[in-house]
């Protein structure tokens, strides 16, 4: 199987779009409008079998919450990195490892740098989680 990168991109997208309320995209959205998320391709690691068969890819999830100093922003966060839940990522991501049928596994790895992001002149609560697609 050898999904492309905007495949994988809008099988991320389809999974994150199970967590109601979330507003998801394949790309990272000109207009901030919380909660909002979308992949980021890290990169792409060729060989990782005998034969050349399996080609992995690294992604980041990123998902910008709310305002950094709204209160409602922080509790949204303690959902998406839940590991069950109606907002858990791990739980929205793993659901369908194949990404209906479009990868061979994935593995949702971490929810990691948890950190504010300065858009204009707004500052949004922002959490980064890495996935691992094999295709």
């Amino acid at each position: 199987m050898s999904a492309n990168i905007s495949q994988i991109a809008a099988g991320l997208k389809v999974r994150l779009n199970t967590i109601t309320g979330l507003r998801t995209f394949t790309y990272q959205p000109e207009q901030i409008q919380p909660p909002v998320a979308y992949p980021v391709l890290d990169s792409v690691n060729y060989h990782k079998s005998f034969g050349n068969g399996i080609v992995s890819t690294d992604w980041s999830i990123y998902i910008i919450v709310g305002r950094y100093t709204d209160s409602r922003a922080h509790e949204l966060l303690d959902g998406f990195l839940s590991t069950s839940g109606a907002n858990s990522v791990i739980t929205a991501i793993e659901a369908d490892k194949t990404l209906s049928g479009t990868a061979n596994t994935l593995i949702l790895n971490s929810g990691a740098s948890i950190q504010p992001q300065t858009q204009g002149d707004a500052e949004f609560l922002t959490v980064r989680f890495s996935c691992l697609v094999y295709s």
